[in-house]
C-alpha cells in the first residue's frame, strides 16, 4: 500500500471517527446533562456539609461519573424512542438516530448498557439507595414520561418528578438516607422546571405539533394553548417564591439565601408576566421573543439560585 493510500485511508478513519464521537454527543444531550450534573453536584455538597466528608472528596467524581453515565445512557433511550418524531421537527431532525446515523440495535444497547451500568457504579462506589434512585430516574423518564408525550399534556406534571430527582441524588450520595433538606431540593427544582418548560412548549409549538406531541402549547385553539400555558407558568413561577425560601426554614441556609432567593424568584416571577402577554394575541409572532427571554431567565435563575445556596450554607445546623 502507498503511502498516499495509507494517509487517505487514515484521514478517512479519522473522520468516521469524528463523525461517531459527534453524534455520540448529540446522542447524549450535554446540555441537559450538564444541568442534571450542575443540580445533582449542589445536592451532594450540601449533603456533605452534615457529614464531614468534604466535598471535593472521590465520593463526588464517583457521584458525578455515575449520574453522568446513567444521564447519557437515558438520552441515548430517549432518541431510541423518539427517532420518528425526531424526523418531524426541523430542530431534532438531524438527530444522529433520527437519520440513520445510529442504528437502533446501536441506540438500544449503548442507552441499557450505560443506563443500569452506571446505576449498578453508583450503588457500588456510593450507596444502594442513590443508584437505585439514578436507575428509577432513568426508567421513569424512558418508559413513562417520553411515550407519554405523545398521549397527554399531563406528560409535563409526570415527567417534573424524574427530572427533579438529580439534586436528592447528590444529597443520599453524601448522606445515604433520602432527608427533609434534601426534599426540599426536589421541590425546587419540580417547581422550577414549569415556567421554564412552557416557555420552550411555546417556543417550539409549531414543531410539538406537527410531530404530535402533546403540550400545554399545542392546545386547540390556539386562545385555550395560551391560557393553559400562562396559567400553569404563573402558578408555579408564584409557586417558586416560598419553595425557594424552604431551605432556610430547614436550617440548610441562612437568611442572606433567603434575600438573594426571594430577589432572584421575583425575577423570575417578572419573566413570567411578560410571558403571560401571549394571551392577548396568541397568533403574533412576537411572542416568541417573550418566550425566549423567559428560557433565558429560567436558565440563569437556576444556577445563581444553587450558587447563592452554596456560598450560604449553614452545614453545621442542618436537621437541628
Amino acid at each position: 500500500m502507498s503511502t498516499a493510500t495509507t494517509s487517505s485511508t487514515e484521514t478517512n478513519a479519522a473522520e468516521r471517527s469524528h463523525s461517531l464521537l459527534g453524534d455520540y454527543s448529540v446522542l447524549f444531550k450535554p446540555r441537559v446533562s450538564a444541568m442534571v450534573l450542575l443540580t445533582a453536584a449542589g445536592g451532594f455538597y450540601l449533603g456533605c456539609l452534615r457529614t464531614g466528608i468534604s466535598p471535593f472528596s472521590m465520593l463526588l467524581l464517583h457521584t458525578m461519573l455515575g449520574v453522568a453515565i446513567v444521564t447519557c445512557g437515558s438520552g441515548a433511550l430517549n432518541q431510541a424512542l423518539e427517532r420518528a418524531t425526531d424526523r418531524m421537527m426541523p430542530r431534532t431532525a438531524a438527530r444522529p438516530m433520527a437519520q440513520h446515523r445510529i442504528g437502533l440495535a446501536h441506540g438500544l444497547i449503548l442507552g441499557f448498557l450505560l443506563t443500569f451500568g452506571g446505576a449498578a457504579y453508583l450503588a457500588l462506589y456510593t450507596n444502594l439507595l442513590s443508584g437505585t434512585l439514578t436507575l428509577l430516574t432513568a426508567v421513569a423518564y424512558v418508559t413513562i414520561y417520553t411515550p407519554l408525550k405523545r398521549i397527554t399534556s399531563l406528560n409535563t406534571f409526570i415527567g417534573a418528578f424524574p427530572g427533579a430527582l438529580p439534586p436528592l441524588i447528590g444529597w443520599t450520595a453524601a448522606r445515604g438516607v433520602i432527608e427533609w433538606p434534601g426534599i426540599a431540593l426536589f421541590a425546587i427544582l419540580f417547581v422550577w422546571q414549569f415556567p421554564h418548560f412552557m416557555a420552550i412548549g411555546w417556543l417550539y409549538r409549531a414543531d410539538y405539533k406537527l410531530a404530535g406531541i402533546r403540550v400545554a402549547a399545542t392546545q386547540d385553539p390556539i386562545e385555550d394553548a395560551a391560557r393553559g400555558t400562562v396559567a400553569q407558568a404563573l402558578f408555579y413561577a408564584v409557586l417558586m417564591i416560598p419553595v425557594a425560601l424552604w431551605p432556610t426554614f430547614l436550617h440548610i441556609t441562612g437568611w442572606p439565601y433567603a434575600i438573594a432567593a426571594f430577589a432572584l424568584s421575583i425575577y423570575y416571577l417578572v419573566a413570567t408576566i411578560r410571558f403571560a402577554s401571549i394571551t392577548k394575541n396568541p397568533n403574533d409572532p412576537e411572542n416568541r421573543k417573550v418566550a425566549r427571554q423567559l428560557l433565558r431567565v429560567s436558565v440563569i435563575y437556576l444556577p445563581l439560585l444553587l450558587m447563592a445556596m452554596a456560598l450560604n450554607a449553614q452545614g453545621h445546623l442542618l436537621l437541628r
